[in-house]
């Protein structure tokens, strides 16, 4: 196992469904909670708490609480947040370049699954 890459102690939480996603929705600036929810159609707010909370616990994120009644309360990516964005657009842009071979995998793997005609 490689040193520091405990799956117990890994800080890595991109692998969720929402996280890459809260990344790419702070990547022009901070915005609020309800703000977050618009472009993450399908989050619960159950959920949407969750995941900003682990991402604070973790530095990618920052929650700034302002003035106001309700209190204004608005979320950012910290630099280590920021640091995110390089790999992620990485992994966006050989996704893109690969979609056809990996929806080809796919294909080769359903067709030749259990019951499929090739068993």
């Amino acid at each position: 196992m490689f040193t520091g890459c405990d799956h117990t102690d890994s800080p890595f939480r991109l692998g969720g469904k929402w996280t890459a996603k809260i990344v790419r929705c702070l990547e022009d600036g901070p915005r609020r909670f309800s703000e977050l929810a618009v472009p993450l159609r399908g989050i619960t707010p159950k959920v949407l708490t969750e995941t900003l909370r682990s991402m604070e616990r973790d530095g990618l994120i920052a929650r700034t609480v302002g003035d106001g009644t309700p209190p204004r309360v608005d979320y950012a990516l910290t630099p280590l947040g920021r640091s995110l964005l390089a790999p992620m657009a990485a992994c966006c842009a050989w996704a893109a370049a690969h979609l056809p071979e990996v929806e080809g995998a796919r294909e080769a793997y359903e067709d030749a699954a259990p019951g499929s005609a090739l068993h």
